[in-house]
Order: structure tokens, then C-alpha cells, then sequence
């Protein structure tokens, strides 16, 4: 069990890549803690890992710094470190709009969730793991942003910074043991990537429900990026360095 009594907080844990990680990892036998502001599915995410699981769900809303700084403390306070975090709370919106038909206050919303919150869940997590003198940083990005462009403005500018932010940690924190990776997943059936090709696809005229069964049965499984972030999360990844491109 190569995650056995690390802590891992996962953000956006209640679902999605962030769920299939938080469940493998306790399976690894990590201490988790799912960081979501959607606390039912967080809740029903941890009845998952059965009962001998050493896990908990907080309520964060990774926008605003009290919420975040709160919920570290808690961690801490339960466990007393914090080895991991893998930050994959983030949302879509915009898709299909033309940059002068966004609303600014959409654009605002969407960086604020994806590039704001791994900004303050990096801050929040650093100065524990640089005292014990290690930890690791898993950041997901995209291909969009990164290697393409996205259906959305807000959401392909928001990830390519989330991988910038990578970049600039990674060098910075080395020297105080912490390993820092960006994650660029490809498309997966999650509940965000479905809700986007049903968004695109009412935008051209099409059945969004077909649209979401054809993409369900066509991407790819979030387990298989999880299995990757489990493992980036272990020793056995210590050599490993740089951005993570999957499926």
C-alpha cells in the first residue's frame, strides 16, 4: 500500500477525476480529505471507501481563502501533515461563445474556480509541507490551454494557467522536497466533460442527451487519470518531474 498513512487532501473530491482518486487513494491506504463545495456527492464519494477507510468530507469553497484555510487547519488538526495535495476542483462555462459574446463576469467565475483556487490551495498547503520537509502538488490542467485551444474561452485560459502555475512551482518548491506536476487529462466521461458536448451540442442543433450517451460510451474512464495521480502521489514517482500528459 504505498500511500499507507500519507495524507491526501483532493480538491473537487466529490466527483469526477477528483472522486476516482480520492477513492483509490484511501485505497492505497492514504488518511484522505475530499475538499467540495458539493457535500452530498462528497459525502456519498466517502461511503464508497468502505468503512475501515481513514477519510473525511469538508464543505470548501476553493474561491474564498477563509474556506480553504479553514479546511487545511481541520486536516491538520486531525492528522498533523499533509504529504498531498491533488487539486481538481474546477468547472466549464462559456462553451461555444465567441470571446466578445462572454460575459466578463462568466470569464471571472471560471478563473476564479480553476486558477484562483489552485493558486489558494497551493499557498494554504506549502508552508506545512515545506516544515516536514516534503509533500507532493498535482495540479489538473488540460490539453485545452496547453496543447489546443477549448470550446470555451474562460475554461482554455483558465487551464493553461493552472499548468503556468505548475511550471513556476515546480523549480521553486524542489529545493524544500515538495514535487510539483502539472496534469493534462485528455477527454474523459465525466459529469463536467458531459455536460459540455451536451452544451455544444444544443448550440448546433442537435439532441444534447444522444450527444452525451454517444460521448459517455466513447471517452475515456476518470479511474485511469486517477490511477496515474495515485501513483504520482507515491515514492515510487520521485524520479518522475515535469507536466503529465494522459488520455
Amino acid at each position: 500500500m504505498p500511500l499507507r498513512d500519507r495524507v491526501v487532501i483532493v480538491t473537487g473530491g466529490a466527483r469526477g477525476i477528483g472522486g476516482e482518486t480520492a477513492i483509490l487513494a484511501a485505497g492505497e491506504g492514504a488518511r484522505v480529505a475530499i475538499f467540495d463545495v458539493r457535500q452530498r456527492e462528497a459525502d456519498a464519494t466517502l461511503a464508497q471507501m468502505g468503512p475501515t477507510a481513514e477519510a473525511i468530507a469538508l464543505q470548501v469553497d476553493v474561491t474564498d481563502e477563509a474556506s480553504v484555510s479553514r479546511a487545511v487547519e481541520a486536516v491538520l488538526a486531525r492528522w498533523g501533515r499533509i504529504d498531498v495535495l491533488v487539486h481538481a476542483a474546477g468547472i466549464l462555462k462559456g462553451a461555444t461563445l465567441l470571446v466578445d459574446e462572454l460575459d466578463p463576469a462568466v470569464f471571472d467565475e471560471v478563473i476564479a474556480v480553476n486558477l484562483r483556487g489552485a493558486y489558494l490551495c497551493c499557498r494554504a498547503v506549502t508552508g506545512p509541507m515545506r516544515a516536514q520537509r516534503r509533500g507532493v502538488i498535482l495540479l489538473i490542467a488540460s490539453g485545452a490551454g496547453v496543447r489546443g485551444g477549448s470550446s470555451s474561452v474562460a475554461y482554455g485560459t483558465s487551464k493553461g494557467g493552472v499548468h503556468g502555475l505548475s511550471l513556476v512551482l515546480a523549480p521553486q518548491l524542489e529545493p524544500h522536497g515538495i514535487r510539483v506536476h502539472g496534469i493534462c487529462p485528455g477527454s474523459l466521461a465525466t459529469e463536467l466533460k458531459l455536460d459540455n458536448v451536451a452544451d455544444v451540442a444544443r448550440a448546433r442543433g442537435d439532441d444534447p442527451e444522444r450527444a452525451r450517451a454517444t460521448a459517455r460510451a466513447e471517452l475515456g474512464d476518470p479511474a485511469g487519470v486517477g490511477r496515474v495521480l495515485t501513483f504520482l502521489a507515491s515514492d515510487d514517482a520521485d524520479y518522475v518531474r515535469g507536466t503529465i500528459f494522459t488520455r
